[in-house]
């Protein structure tokens, strides 16, 4: 099936190989984000679930917002568990599996950070993952731009290094959304272009470049240099 060849290197340890610290570097900044979108919509979340949740920083990081929270986090990766043990005293369950495999209620928040690129079959995935959850929250990388198609490369560098097998810009992100059934509630870009933990010395030498880009056009700006993720907020049921 494609889904064994594709979650393969999860459960082989080729992505922790390559990632040994889940890109936990990056949680707090996400957590800063989901909070911030929280806060802009009035949404206090009494259970939070991590579908996909790495090294288990973020659900740790948003601890402090939630502290009544029930928190939990999935991830197929025997791998990621090995992280969990430091955040022991930010009570969090943590599962090795398939969420939808493995849960059958209805929780106030996913979350799916850096994952919708990942899988196999996002659309049928995402069909099921609706009658799980209340609000959505999809962090989306915007790999796919006019620079990123005419060099190519950076679009193999993802999908060699951490499994990026789909490529979004902002429009087709929230297509795929809409598609599967969800009404698109808030859909922003994060700032990472300019503000993510880990940038490349090629990010920052396209500065410039990019900020009299997104002055003129932040849409037009991505689409054409990249170099922007997208924070959604969705819930279950079509779009009016």
């Amino acid at each position: 099936m494609k889904k064994d060849i594709v979650s393969s290197r999860y459960l082989n340890g080729k992505y922790a190989e390559q990632n040994p610290d889940w890109d936990s570097a990056d949680s707090p900044w996400k957590a800063v984000r989901v909070v911030e979108l929280f806060k802009r919509h009035n949404l206090f979340p009494k259970s939070i679930v991590e579908v996909g949740c790495g090294s288990g920083g973020v659900l740790a990081a948003l601890r402090g917002e939630f502290p009544d929270a029930s928190l939990a986090g999935y991830d197929i990766a025997p791998g990621a568990a090995k992280l969990w043990p430091h955040h022991d005293a930010a009570n969090i369950q943590f599962t090795v599996g398939d969420f939808l495999a493995a849960n059958q209620n209805v929780v106030d928040v996913v979350l799916m950070l850096d994952v919708l690129e990942h899988l196999s079959d996002p659309f049928s995935y995402l069909d099921r993952l609706r009658a799980h959850g209340r609000y959505m929250v999809f962090h989306i990388p915007l790999d796919l731009s006019a620079l990123s198609v005419l060099r190519e490369s950076p679009l193999l560098h993802v999908r060699e290094k951490v499994g990026h097998i789909h490529y979004f810009t902002r429009g087709l992100a929230i297509a795929l959304l809409e598609d599967c059934g969800y009404r698109v509630i808030d859909a922003s870009y994060t700032g990472a272009a300019f503000t993510a933990p880990q940038r490349t010395w090629a990010a920052r030498l396209a500065d410039p470049a990019r900020r009299l880009a997104y002055a003129l056009s932040r849409d037009w700006g991505v689409r054409l240099l990249g170099g922007e993720t997208l924070m959604v907020l969705a819930c279950p049921g079509a779009t009016p």
